[in-house]
Formats: structure tokens, sequence, C-alpha cells
């Protein structure tokens, strides 16, 4: 299903139906793991929820209902373990003997396309899993992103018996040929063949287009993000003065000290956005290599930035430091190049009088002080000649 349209959250009620089958597993990109862990709790709130984190093994508690772990550190090996002095191989090589043990019995793979290829670990990984768990739910917006070898991996994951033979998929939907130098499987061919068996058997395909009817103007989410470093952000909320004074900003301290309240409140918002941008960045990326184009507000020029220079030539930017000349040109970029997937905006400088219907789809990572203006910033896609209902996204 497309963005928006109540994956994650299919998945959960079908978790609430078959209680027998726990534990279970989701697998998914690090920031999604504490949205997960929401959706879940908010939804199975009797459900004994457990986020694994890290690259150091440690005991699984017992009793858990759902594990969530993240595709980077799934293929993790191990060499030394708590309590275990001696750093040598120990009877659990990583994660996935770890889960494996704990006897899931379903594996939730989130952004299943990240499974695409069969050489990366955590593919590997993940193929381990689901020959050892009963049953297996991929949830993608993009099942196929460029062509049908693609999704083999999964097909292979959820069932098996599907395609018996990986080479006579080759064959029959990748026009696998010899192109002189060895065996090509990127081409495509019978695939409205491979749609209807896969609409047939296996795949629940949603499209926006055709729910639209029962979706509002508007469907708000709020995304918990992670941050780095807690303590320096924990550090500062609890003595801001003394915080500025050990990061030798004296003169910013002594300026804070007349006006506490509302410079501390500034100075947290800032540093809290830092601290999450790495979470936001992969958030972002993840998004637009599989929903398309998406609109981002922020307040700082220095976050702004910083996403601008992560997405370079994928991006264009509405700020205090564009000029007024330069600005529709932005926009006309974002609206017909489709190779510029992202939008930035500052919310005051790029919240009025433009159009970027080209995304329907709008995150903000940084809240303004009025409520106004960020409704004025989300109708920059809800604007006439919009046709889609609008994902509006608070990473906070």
């Amino acid at each position: 299903s497309e963005m928006g349209l109540g994956k994650s959250i299919q998945s959960i009620a079908w978790l609430g139906l078959h209680p027998e089958l726990k534990p279970a597993l989701v697998i998914c990109p690090a920031s999604l793991k504490l949205n997960w862990a929401k959706e879940i709790e908010m939804t199975l709130y009797d459900k004994k929820v457990f986020i694994i984190n890290g690259r150091q093994g440690y005991t699984l508690p017992k009793d858990v209902d759902i594990f969530i772990i993240n595709y980077d550190i799934l293929p993790n090996k191990f060499i030394n373990v708590e309590g275990s002095k001696k750093k040598k191989e120990i009877s659990y090589s990583g994660w996935v003997d770890y889960i494996i043990d704990a006897g899931v019995k379903v594996t939730i793979m989130d952004e299943a396309h990240l499974t695409k290829s069969s050489t990366a670990l955590r593919t590997k990984a993940c193929m381990k899993l689901s020959k050892k768990t009963d049953h297996v739910i991929g949830l993608t917006g993009t099942p196929i992103v460029n062509r049908p070898i693609e999704i083999y991996n999964a097909i292979k994951m959820i069932q098996p018996s599907l395609f018996v033979s990986g080479w006579a998929f080759k064959k029959r939907y990748c026009n696998a040929h010899f192109n002189g130098f060895g065996w090509d499987f990127n081409g495509a061919s019978n695939t409205e063949e491979l749609h209807n068996i896969l609409t047939s058997t296996i795949m629940l395909r949603h499209l926006k287009k055709d729910v639209l009817q029962d979706l509002p103007d508007k469907i708000y989410s709020y995304v918990p993000m992670q941050i780095k470093d807690k303590d320096e952000y924990e550090d500062a909320e609890r003595d801001f003065i003394q915080w500025l004074r050990n990061k030798g900003l004296n003169k910013k301290a002594d300026k804070a000290e007349r006006a506490e309240v509302i410079t501390k409140l500034n100075g947290l918002k800032q540093l809290a956005a830092e601290k999450k941008l790495e979470t936001v960045v992969e958030w972002i990326r993840n998004f637009i290599n599989s929903d398309g184009k998406l609109v981002v507000f922020a307040v700082h020029k220095k976050i702004i930035d910083k996403l601008m220079k992560e997405f370079k030539g994928q991006a264009v930017k509405i700020d205090g430091s564009v000029r007024q000349s330069d600005r529709q040109k932005a926009v006309d970029k974002f609206q017909n190049d489709k190779n510029i997937k992202l939008f930035v905006g500052n919310i005051q400088a790029a919240g009025v009088g433009i159009t970027l219907t080209a995304a329907s789809s709008v995150a903000f990572i940084e809240l303004d002080w009025v409520v106004g203006n960020h409704i004025q910033a989300e109708d920059r896609c809800h604007r006439i000649g919009q046709k889609n209902s609008v994902n509006i996204y608070y990473l906070l």
C-alpha cells in the first residue's frame, strides 16, 4: 500500500486477531522503531513491546509479545556478550540466533523492498529468520522499485512454494539473457502475468487513488524520533545557562540570564532538531526512495543547510537566503523535475504564497511558535489542483 493507507495498522490488527502467535517480530528502518512501538501500544495496549537496540548482545527478556529491531543491526555478529568475560565466539552468533531462540512465530518486514539485494547482509539475515518463522508479512509502498527481480526475495520469504525455481522466475519475468559477459536478470517480461499471480495469491495492493473518496483532506501523523546524545540534551534542559558556559558561550549565557525562559526554549528547540537530524535524514531518505516527492519544513538555517547537503541534487529550498527572483524557479523545479524529490522550506519564508501540489506529503521537523503558520505551510500542498489527500507528518 502507498504511504498513509494503514499498512502498519493492518498488520498490528492481524496480530491482535492472533494472540496465540507470540512473540512476533517487526523489522524496520531505525527511524521507524519508536513509531512502531507507539502504534502497537496505542492499538494493542495490553501487549509487551521490547525494542532491540545496540550492536552488543544482551539477554532478551521473557514474556515479550512483540520485538522490534532495525535492519541495520539485525545481521550483527557478536564477539563478546554481556556476562561473557572471554572474547570468543559464543553459542549465539548474533541477533538472528537470539530471535530464533526466542521462538518468534510472526515476522513483519516493514519497507520490505529493502531486501531486494540478495548479497546484502540484511537480506541474508531476513532469509534465515523467515525459514524459522511460521508467518511472514511484508509491507511496502513499492514492492518493485525498478525491475521484477527486486521482488523475488520477498516472495521467497513470504511463500517459498509460489515460485519454486529462482532460475525459472528469472527466465519468465526478468527477461534473463546472456549479454556476452554473463547472465543479465535486470529486464522485465510477462509482467501482467506476474501481477495477476501476485494479486491472486500473496499481494494485497492499495493505491491512494482507489480509496480517495474515503480519505479526509488531511491525515496527520505524529512520528517520534530518537535523538543522539540524549544526556547532553538533558544537561541543557536541566541547567541551560551552565550548559552554555560549559560550551564556552559566556556572552550567550550572560544574555540568556536576562531572558532565560524564551532563550532556553529557543536553544532547546534547535538542540533537539540537531540531535534528531540523523534519524530525520534516514526517515526522509526512506520516504523519497519509496513514496515519491516530499515537502519538508524547518525553522533554523543550519538545519535547512544540512538537509540540502544530505540530499544534494535531489532537493530545492526556500528560506530567507533565497532571493525573491529565485523562489519561483525552486518551486517550478520541484513541480516539474522528476529528479527533484525534496522541497525544503523555512516555515515562514516558504509557508505562504507558493504551490507545491507535486507532493501530497508534508513533514515538519521543527515547530513554529504560531500554530496558524503550520496550517499555512500544510496548505502549500493542499491547494486547488491537488487530487490527493495530503499526509502531514510531525517528526517530533
